[in-house]
């Protein structure tokens, strides 16, 4: 049984190792293979064979603490009693070895899997960052775009008011000179109908001018 506890212990060892240092894809695929092992009835099987070495760890405690005494009592142990209570403390420290590097096995890979979990967090968070700051950034933009229109158009609103005010201004000259045109235009019309009245005054006192000149010469 020793040797397959010194296989144990190397094996487990191995698997330590490879957890604490990652080389390679190696890390990953141990990853790999607790995650299996931890599916099913896997942990089943584990808490097995856990129970069943501290059961063989209990018994060659006693057993080790029973050869001590035999020993205590008679004086001295028999070179039979010495060679099983080396082998019992040597199984036992194997299994408790064993025990422990399972034990940190199990820790390792969970605190390893909380790890990766929360790198992926990480990740995931850092890409909302990233694409939350390109959306910053293209709202800003169309907000600079939106402002530099709105200027645009203020200038334009402006340019058509002074257009406005400058056809307003021009409007009421217009308005202005043909209220005067048209007040030309009826003092001419009044003069013209005063001409005319006058021009029909002479005709007439010409008329009776050539009437009593042609009477005084008959």
């Amino acid at each position: 049984m020793i040797p397959l506890l010194f296989l144990v212990v190397f094996a487990e060892g191995v698997v330590a190792f490879l957890l604490l240092v990652k080389i390679g894809p190696l890390r990953d695929l141990v990853i790999k293979g607790l995650d299996q092992v931890k599916v099913g009835k896997g942990p089943a099987t584990v808490k097995t064979i856990a129970g069943t070495m501290s059961v063989i760890l209990l018994s060659n405690f006693f057993s080790i603490v029973k050869i001590q005494n035999k020993g205590a009592k008679i004086g001295t142990m028999t070179p039979m009693d010495q060679v099983l209570w080396r082998t019992h403390l040597l199984e036992a420290s194997l299994m408790g070895f064993c025990l422990f590097l399972g034990f940190l096995i199990d820790r390792m890979h969970h605190y390893l899997r909380k790890l990766m979990g929360i790198r992926g967090t990480i990740g995931a968070s850092k890409e909302e960052i990233e694409r939350l700051t390109k959306e910053k950034m293209q709202l800003k933009e169309k907000e600079e775009k939106a402002t530099n229109e709105m200027k645009l158009l203020q200038n334009e609103v402006s340019y058509l008011k002074e257009n406005m005010n400058k056809l307003k201004l021009e409007s009421e000259e217009k308005d202005k000179r043909i209220e005067t045109a048209e007040s030309h235009v009826a003092a001419l019309q009044k003069q013209s109908a005063d001409l005319l009245l006058e021009y029909d005054r002479l005709l007439e006192d010409n008329q009776n001018l050539q009437t009593q000149g042609f009477g005084y010469r008959t």
